[in-house]
């Protein structure tokens, strides 16, 4: 009996995940995702390790033009531990707008490091990690009538792509979902969350981003979707971080396992081309590395100058104050 309630119960969890059981590492960590969903290992996957010095400016790039993040419904969110992560539900009637098709919310959800650690992102800039990151996930609402249909078409999906640090100050808006967290310990747990303003999870300015296609991160990795991810972040506190860290289990029941590190790794690019909104800052920055360099070149020349110069200016003291010493002790003789 004991046998047939294990046989049951692998049966069940296989049937959740798809008819197969994945992880972040391990015998089905994600460098055997491949194995079971073929389109994980194919050629414009996410995420990425996005270097600046590769991307190309596109003044016509169009922005995001996020429409009800600001107004706050009237229905209460879900949100759920799915044993990957925490995801919290989003109403349609927050859209996007200035891209070729309308992309309804679907839901968002969070990406973070194990504990203590600050990197725990999934896509990185110039090859740096953040402490988190926030995918807020959309689809092509005028073509297909769900997301899981959309999610197998050609950018039938629309994510944004926001990487979160650390800062000195508590973020509220964080708040409405991670103070909920202990209500969902356990996988496959839900809770009701309040409504509130979503554009508040964003970084102030959205006009600097980086735009390229790729897939979903997690199986079965559907090169489905057309990111853009913010060049700005959003902060939260350390406190914050560490209950997003240290509150959930990817299992169901005892004795837990801690649900961390659930971040895929940067993918390769294959040719792919990243597509930037801005180029002042890029060029600022590499300008400012240049200046930075040369100023502290010109501070050490003239520090080893000085240094020189007070050397050279107490060897000639000794040398007059021996000759004076020579000429007098002549003298007197």
């Amino acid at each position: 009996m004991l046998l047939f309630a294990l046989l049951l119960k692998v049966t069940w969890i296989l049937t959740a995940d798809g008819g197969h059981h994945w992880t972040y590492e391990g015998p089905h960590g994600q460098d055997h995702w491949p194995a079971s969903y073929p389109e994980c290992g194919g050629n414009a996957q996410s995420p990425i390790d996005i270097q600046t010095d590769s991307v190309i400016f596109n003044p016509d790039l169009p922005a995001v033009q996020h429409h009800g993040y600001d107004q706050p419904g009237t229905e209460p969110l879900d949100l759920h531990n799915n044993g990957h992560t925490v995801q919290l539900s989003l109403p349609s009637t927050l859209h996007l707008g200035g891209l070729s098709r309308k992309y309804v919310a679907a839901q968002l959800h969070l990406h973070w490091g194990q504990k203590g650690s600050l990197e725990g992102s999934e896509h990185q800039i110039n090859s740096e990690a953040t402490a988190a990151e926030l995918h807020v996930v959309h689809y092509d609402s005028e073509s297909y009538s769900s997301l899981s249909e959309a999610a197998q078409k050609p950018q039938g999906l629309a994510v944004l792509g926001i990487l979160i640090e650390v800062a000195e100050t508590e973020n509220p808006a964080y708040d409405y979902i991670l103070s909920h967290l202990h209500e969902i310990r356990h996988k496959d747990q839900k809770t009701s969350v309040p409504p509130f303003n979503v554009r508040d999870l964003l970084p102030q300015q959205l006009e600097q981003f980086f735009r390229y296609n790729g897939s979903l991160t997690t199986p079965p990795c559907y090169q489905s979707v057309l990111w853009t991810v913010f060049n700005r972040r959003a902060q939260i506190s350390m406190g914050q971080l560490e209950k997003l860290q240290e509150t959930l289990s990817s299992t169901e029941g005892e004795p837990p396992e801690p649900l961390v590190q659930n971040y895929r790794d940067p993918q390769p690019l294959n040719q792919r081309t990243i597509f930037a909104s801005f180029e002042g800052d890029l060029q600022g920055e590499m300008l400012g590395l240049g200046v930075g360099i040369l100023v502290g070149c010109l501070c050490l020349l003239l520090a080893v100058y000085f240094i020189a110069r007070k050397i050279r200016k107490k060897r000639l003291g000794n040398r007059k104050s021996v000759v004076f010493t020579s000429a007098r002790a002549t003298t007197e003789a």
